[in-house]
């Protein structure tokens, strides 16, 4: 696929870019060879490969979902300076 520097112009001013007219034709030829390579994978043949979700064969190392201990209220508590009905208490810091 060509692009024109036309098209380029086009693409510039709806990406909000400011090109300079002595850039214009050098990023239509850039532009148009990108889309050429793409072109060219888009032609491949694909038919007898299997779809992955990640180019690697990785498995996800999760751990177990076992239920555990989680804080000890009561220990905390323990050492804290002031609480009350389970709660911590603290110095009133606004008036």
């Amino acid at each position: 696929m060509s692009l024109t520097t036309d098209d380029v112009r086009k693409v510039a001013r709806l990406a909000r870019l400011g090109l300079n007219d002595g850039a214009v034709a050098e990023y239509a030829t850039q532009l148009s060879s990108i889309l050429d390579v793409v072109d060219h994978l888009g032609r491949a043949d694909t038919d007898h490969v299997a779809p992955m979700f990640h180019p690697l064969d990785l498995t996800a190392r999760l751990r177990e979902d076992v239920a555990r201990a989680t804080v000890d209220r009561e220990a905390f508590q323990a050492i804290a300076p002031d609480t009350a009905e389970g709660l911590y208490r603290v110095p009133k810091v606004i008036e």
